[in-house]
C-alpha cells in the first residue's frame, strides 16, 4: 500500500520559460530556512536520467543513519519542457512526483542532486520539490550555479559560505579530502547547518552523498535494461 504523498498542486506545469520564472518568483518566499523538528530516520535521494526525449525518474530511500536502501523506484516519463538553465524543476520535478506516488516507504528527508535556494532567483529544483512534498529537502550540486565562495580547506568536513552580494545562499563543502567539493543549500524546511551536516553524515567515504549517488545508480541501471 503507497503511502499518502503530501504533494500540492501549487501551479500549472504547461507554462512557458517567462511564466516558469513568475511561479520561481511568486513561490520563493514560501521555502522555509530553518529546521523541522523531527526525528530523520529516512532520507530519499532523487536524480534524473535521460533516454532520447524520455526521463528515467529515480528515488532511493535508504534507512538513516545507517544509510542502506530500504526501497528504489524507477519511472519512465516524457520530458515536456525544454532544458533551460535556471528553470530545471520544469522539467524534472513531474517525473520525479510520479515516482514519489509510487513508494511505499515515506521518507522523512528528501536530498537532491540540484540547488535549493543557490539559485538567481531562489528557487532551485531541491526548494521546489521541498515545498511541493512539504518535506524537509537539501540541495547537494555537483557545480555552482550562482555567488562567489572562498576555497574550502582540504580535508574532509571543512567549508566555506556560498554568497550572492552580502546573502548566504549555500556552502560549499569538502565531502571527501582532496576532493571537489559540493554545493549545498537549503530545499525547505531545513536550516543550512542541518544541511551540511546531513550532506556529510551521508558521505560514506565519497563524494556524493549516498542518498542521491544511489539514485543515479538506479537511473543508470534502469537505463541500462530498457536500451535498444
Amino acid at each position: 500500500m503507497h503511502y499518502a504523498i503530501n504533494h500540492h498542486a501549487l501551479h500549472a506545469w504547461d507554462v512557458t520559460p517567462a511564466e516558469a520564472r513568475d511561479i520561481q518568483n511568486e513561490l520563493r518566499n514560501k521555502v522555509i530556512r530553518t529546521d523541522l523538528h523531527r526525528t530523520i530516520d529516512t532520507v530519499a535521494g532523487v536524480d534524473i536520467g535521460l533516454q532520447k526525449d524520455t526521463a528515467l525518474a529515480a528515488v532511493v530511500v535508504l534507512n538513516y543513519p545507517q544509510l542502506q536502501v530500504v526501497e528504489r523506484v524507477v519511472v519512465e516519463s516524457p520530458i515536456r519542457f525544454p532544458y533551460i538553465p535556471g528553470l530545471l524543476s520544469f522539467r524534472e520535478i513531474p517525473p520525479l512526483l510520479e515516482a514519489f506516488s509510487q513508494l511505499q516507504t515515506e521518507p522523512s528527508l528528501v536530498m537532491v542532486d540540484g540547488h535549493g535556494i543557490a539559485h538567481p532567483r531562489r528557487f532551485g529544483i531541491a526548494a521546489h520539490l521541498g515545498l511541493l512534498l512539504d518535506k524537509p529537502t537539501i540541495g547537494c550540486a555537483k557545480s555552482r550555479l550562482c555567488g562567489q565562495h572562498a576555497e574550502p580547506d582540504t580535508e574532509r568536513g571543512a567549508y566555506e559560505y556560498l554568497y550572492d552580494a552580502d546573502e548566504v545562499i549555500g556552502a560549499v563543502v569538502r565531502t571527501r579530502s582532496n576532493v571537489r567539493p559540493v554545493y549545498v543549500s537549503i530545499g525547505h524546511r531545513i536550516a543550512l547547518d542541518s544541511a551540511i551536516t546531513h550532506c556529510l553524515t551521508c558521505g560514506s567515504g565519497y563524494r556524493l552523498p549516498a542518498p542521491t549517488r544511489e539514485a543515479h545508480n538506479a537511473a543508470s541501471a534502469f537505463k541500462k535494461t530498457t536500451r535498444p
